[in-house]
């Protein structure tokens, strides 16, 4: 009897292993898909930002110059909490 139920769980964890791996490349499948759209959406939206700083190269800097001066306080601001 303890070979039957041996068997059986080895059966058993072959199903589930199964289970698992399809369940696996349905979702590596749809990270990929995911993928793909946030990829064109980024290129999409990349295309926008090079127009726009073509026609408005002043606002453009303006723009560059305020997110690099807020990043660079926000670092500043995270590498002195650490050092406390």
């Amino acid at each position: 009897m303890a070979k039957k139920k041996s068997a059986t769980k080895t059966t058993s964890k072959k199903k589930t292993n199964e289970k698992i791996k399809l369940e696996l490349k349905k979702m590596q499948t749809k990270a990929k898909l995911e993928l793909k759209k946030a990829q064109a959406k980024f290129k999409k939206q990349e295309k926008k930002i090079k127009e726009f700083a073509k026609k408005n190269p002043k606002k453009a800097m303006a723009i560059a110059t305020g997110l690099g001066v807020a990043i660079g306080a926000a670092a500043v601001a995270v590498t002195k909490k650490r050092k406390k």
